[in-house]
């Protein structure tokens, strides 16, 4: 089949977040300038560049207590910084619970009873049992076209490696098995890992 977005797909649902599948998810935690600490899973989510290295996501709803975006948004353009948590399987009930649509007010940290630590650079609180953490100082909050659709740039200015996660001085992701979206409410988890070499190395 073929369609223009514009036009719709005809589908009964969107295939768009399914083709461009798996996607990593970044579990945002943010702080706002009252102190209310915030956490949101976000699967427009990945690593942009390397030196410095800079990671983005993307929040592409609005919530009402928010105005014209969501909590996670609202706090980074207040204090500046955030912390990208990576989410291993173990954690998708509670990452899930971190997904609802809660009040300003609300502390997702408690509501999904999730351990948080403190982040070394920047301050802001971090999941304590997350698989790695990049602690992020924002550089850009880029207005995307269409509503309430915003891209978040941050550089990485601290990161966490839980050390049972390390194998003779490489991650190893099946130690902990990352979990990734797929489009619809479909995810999938990282098991099997295989190398390839570039043409000429």
């Amino acid at each position: 089949m073929f369609y223009r977005p514009e036009d719709g797909h005809g589908l009964p649902h969107n295939p768009f977040s399914a083709i461009v599948s798996p996607r990593p998810i970044g579990w945002i935690s943010s702080r706002g300038a009252d102190g209310q600490d915030n956490l949101a899973p976000y699967s427009f989510f990945n690593a942009v560049a390397y030196t410095p290295p800079q990671v983005m996501f993307c929040s592409t709803s609005a919530k009402e207590d928010r105005g014209d975006t969501k909590d996670s948004v609202g706090n980074i353009r207040e204090t500046g910084v955030f912390c990208v948590n990576i989410v291993a399987s173990a954690q998708r009930d509670v990452m899930n619970v971190s997904s609802g649509p809660w009040p300003r007010e609300v502390d997702e940290f408690g509501k999904a009873g999730i351990a948080r630590d403190a982040c070394h650079e920047i301050a802001c609180a971090r999941v304590a049992d997350s698989p790695a953490a990049l602690e992020c100082r924002m550089t850009q909050i880029i207005e995307l076209a269409g509503r309430s659709n915003f891209m978040v740039l941050g550089e990485v200015v601290g990161v966490h490696i839980r050390d049972d996660c390390l194998d003779d001085g490489r991650v190893d992701v099946t130690r902990y098995a990352p979990l990734s979206r797929l489009g619809y409410r479909d995810y999938a988890v990282v098991r099997e890992v295989f190398s390839l070499k570039r043409p000429g190395e």
